[in-house]
Parts: C-alpha cells; sequence; structure tokens
C-alpha cells in the first residue's frame, strides 16, 4: 500500500512539473499543498514558498490578484478570469473544485497560462492600429485639403460642396448668409471668406448679435459723438462697422438684431454710409458683409420679425452649413484633430480607442462640431486614463442591435434571407465608411472578406472610390 501511494505521489508530481501548464493544488481552507517547480517565473516566488501558505494572503501581497482559489471556494463552482502576478505576469487562470461524498470542497486545482506576450501584443496592435487611423486620417485631409484652412474639415460630400461654393464666392464682394444649427462652425467659414478675399489684409469685425444689449446696439455699430448721450465717452467712439471698413464685417446670429437696427443696417448696406449718434455728418464705408443665424430666416420674414427689404439685400449667396449628424465622415479627422489640439495644449498623450471613435459615430452630437470640441477638451483635462474608452463619454453609446437595417426577409430560403440581411449591412457600412478598411471594423469582419463580400453582391462603391 506505501508503494502504491509513493507511485501514486511520483505520478502526481510528474503531471505538474511536465505540464504545460501551471498548476496549484489546495485544501478546502485555501492553503496550497501541491505548486509547479517553475513558479518563481510566474509568481516572483519559488514553490517552496508557495506550499503552505494561504491563497488569501498571497491575494493580499498581490502575487497573484485576484485570487481563483477563493472564488471558486466561495461560489462551489469552476471560474475562469485573467491575473495578474508578482512577477509582472498576465495569467489566464481557472479553478476547479473537488467534492467528496458529502458535497464538501476538499480540493481546489487551478491551471494558469501565460499570457504576457498576447497582452504585450495586444496592445502593440492597438497602438498601431491608432497609428494607422492616424496616418489614414492626415493622407486623407492631405488629399482633399489642398489650400483649405486647417480647422476646416471637408472629408465629407456635404462639407465639399460646401467648401467649393466658399471657394468660389470668396474672391467677390458678394453678401453671405451662412446657415446652419448652432456649433455648425459657421465663424470657421466666415474667416475662411474673409482670409479668402482680397480682403485679407485688412480687418475682420465680428459682432455677436444676440450678445449685445439692445439699448447699447446703436452705439456699438455706429459709434457715438463725445457727450452723445448720458454716459458717453467723453473721446466718442467708433462704431464696428466703422471699423470694418476695407475689411469684412461678420454679423454672428443676425437673427437676433432688433427691428429698429435692421432699418439703419438696411440703409448703410444700401449707402455705404454711416453716422455716428449725436453727428450729422456722414462717413463712407466700404466693407463686405457675411451674416450667419441659426434661424429660419424666411419664417422669421413672414412672422414679422425680420425686415423682407433685409431679408434679400442679405440673401445674396446662402450657404447652409450641414450638422454634424448629416456629415458623419467628419468625426473621425475631426476628433484627431481636437485630440492632437488640446494634447499639445496640456501636455498630454490621450489616444482614442476605435470603439470610442463608434460610439462618437452612432451619436446625433445635438450640439454639432462645438460639442465634439468641448468633449474632447473635457476628457484630455479630467480624465485620468490615456486610452478614452466609451465608458468615459458622458452618453451612452447605441446598441448596433436597435440600428440593424430593415430588409425584407420573405424569401423562399432561409439561405437567401440570410444574404439579404447580410447585403444590407454591407450597404449600410459602404454608406458609412470611407474604405473596406473601416468597413472591417465596422462590421467586425476582416478587410480581405470585406472585399470578398462585396464582390460577391456586386457591390462596387467602395471598390471605385
Amino acid at each position: 500500500m506505501d508503494e502504491q501511494l509513493r507511485l501514486l505521489e511520483m505520478e502526481i508530481e510528474g503531471i505538474i512539473n511536465e505540464s504545460s501548464e501551471n498548476i496549484i493544488v489546495t485544501n478546502s481552507e485555501g492553503i496550497i499543498l501541491r505548486a509547479v517547480k517553475n513558479s518563481k517565473e510566474m509568481y516572483g516566488i519559488t514553490s517552496e514558498e508557495l506550499v503552505g501558505a494561504s491563497v488569501k494572503e498571497l491575494e493580499q501581497k498581490k502575487i497573484f490578484s485576484p485570487s481563483v482559489t477563493l472564488s471558486v471556494l466561495q461560489q462551489k463552482t469552476p471560474i475562469t478570469f485573467m491575473q495578474k502576478t508578482g512577477a509582472g505576469k498576465v495569467i489566464m487562470t481557472r479553478g476547479i473544485p473537488l467534492f467528496n461524498e458529502d458535497n464538501d470542497i476538499i480540493r481546489v486545482i487551478s491551471f494558469s497560462h501565460d499570457m504576457t506576450e498576447m497582452e504585450e501584443l495586444k496592445e502593440q496592435y492597438e497602438q498601431l492600429q491608432q497609428k494607422m487611423m492616424r496616418y489614414e486620417s492626415e493622407i486623407e485631409q492631405l488629399r482633399v485639403r489642398g489650400s483649405v484652412p486647417a480647422d476646416v474639415i471637408i472629408n465629407s460630400r456635404p462639407m465639399q460642396t460646401v467648401w467649393e461654393l466658399v471657394n468660389k464666392v470668396a474672391q467677390s464682394d458678394a453678401t453671405v448668409v451662412l446657415q446652419g444649427e448652432s456649433g455648425v462652425g459657421k465663424t470657421v467659414f466666415a474667416k475662411a471668406l474673409h482670409s479668402g478675399s482680397d480682403r485679407r489684409e485688412k480687418p475682420m469685425i465680428e459682432v455677436n448679435c444676440g450678445a449685445i444689449p439692445q439699448n447699447l446696439f446703436e452705439s456699438e455699430m455706429f459709434g457715438y459723438e463725445p457727450g452723445a448721450f448720458t454716459g458717453a465717452s467723453a473721446k466718442g467712439k467708433v462704431g464696428l462697422i466703422e471699423l470694418a471698413d476695407q475689411g469684412t464685417l461678420f454679423l454672428d446670429e443676425v437673427g437676433e438684431l432688433p427691428l429698429s437696427i435692421q432699418v439703419k443696417l438696411l440703409k448703410v448696406l444700401q449707402e455705404k454710409k454711416i453716422t455716428r449718434m449725436g453727428s450729422t455728418k456722414t462717413r463712407t464705408v466700404n466693407f463686405r458683409l457675411v451674416a450667419a443665424t441659426n434661424r429660419n430666416l424666411e419664417e422669421m420674414v413672414k412672422s414679422g420679425t425680420f425686415r423682407d427689404d433685409l431679408y434679400y439685400r442679405l440673401n445674396v449667396v446662402p450657404i447652409s452649413i450641414p450638422p454634424l449628424r448629416e456629415r458623419k465622415e467628419d468625426i473621425h479627422q475631426l476628433t484627431e484633430t481636437f485630440l492632437r489640439s488640446f494634447n499639445e495644449k496640456y501636455v498630454s498623450e490621450k489616444t482614442i480607442h476605435p470603439s470610442t471613435l463608434e460610439a462618437f459615430w452612432q451619436h446625433d452630437w445635438p450640439g454639432n462640431v462645438r460639442e465634439l470640441e468641448n468633449l474632447m477638451e473635457r476628457l484630455v483635462v479630467t480624465l485620468e486614463h490615456k486610452m478614452i474608452l466609451p465608458e468615459h463619454l458622458p452618453f451612452s453609446p447605441k446598441r448596433e442591435l436597435d440600428q440593424v437595417p430593415e430588409v425584407d426577409i420573405s424569401a423562399s430560403s432561409l439561405q437567401e434571407a440570410l444574404e439579404a440581411v447580410e447585403k444590407s449591412w454591407l450597404l449600410r457600412a459602404c454608406r458609412n465608411c470611407k474604405s473596406t478598411y473601416e468597413m472591417a471594423e465596422y462590421l467586425g469582419l476582416s478587410q480581405p472578406t470585406v472585399f470578398r463580400r462585396l464582390k460577391k453582391y456586386g457591390i462596387n462603391s467602395i471598390l471605385n472610390r
């Protein structure tokens, strides 16, 4: 009997020490009874130091954390998870309970496999993916930018159309009205109109029509002579319109102009002359007018809150800036641009995970580009993690299941129905992505697989770009 026990002991030791897995055996109290001989490399301490030790104490000392044995003893079921060890390893560990006839745990056997190299490869892959995304963004920017200012992102077709129109009218003196929701970047295009004109060396005077109190509007816009009214400066003041002489006057939120000022502004536009408050002398002014609004001026004309004659004077070249939700192809480059800018400003090294960019794609961005810019600054300033993940966002990413395309599944067979769904997803990816690499990430497939599926269904919108 003793010989049989000795042979059994030798067999067990041989299995434990020669196994490709790292094996640890504990009793029902979590005391280690056996440990593989190469444990020094895995855990940072020898097998002799492990045997007789409590897994609870070893967990507290961070020899391995968390302890799979403690979890098995508590839940009485096999458990698998990742651990970190005192030797700096990342290991996959599976704990298995052994029961006696009374269904009490008498042993816990844990099998561990070193995953450190795989985790490092995964991290390197993610870093490489980040670089590729950044390079792709920069290459695309160089391709389409030409003379485009750095703060104008025009990857999407709607924005390319806008930019082409801006380029056409920049050299003229035609009055331009930039229309669009708050935060779409109307000011950026107003500056582009000025910098692309012959007036670029002269001042561009920006006036936020919604920020100046109505009782001060006339004095701010037209200026005043010394002593023109109570509280007026003894030196008088040059008005904003006069300051824009030979340059560009940009009236932001022009829909907020009081009706009384609308009348006077119309006269200035017609006569190119102004009269300061408290003066009878007229001054000739020569400026190019650019206006912007997030309101429907045509509806305001119908309601009587905006003069029709001023509306037609302003509405020479209307340019509509699409909201961010209608030009989501720009989100990637906008994000990279803002991230790079704020990293430099705050001496940070934040990066953004691809799944976060997907969450950005799904978000509707009611605050448009301004919302994205403010969010990126907030994340760079406040986030402790280096990588920006979806859980760090103030909004919940939409589930893909909520956005499954509607397809006709009244096919004659299951295979045809599945193909209809697959083709619908591919078409959706074509609309939303700029390359087969982006489509692969979007669909969770490899790039060669996407390429083959596109050819299978004869979808060439990506292949022929």
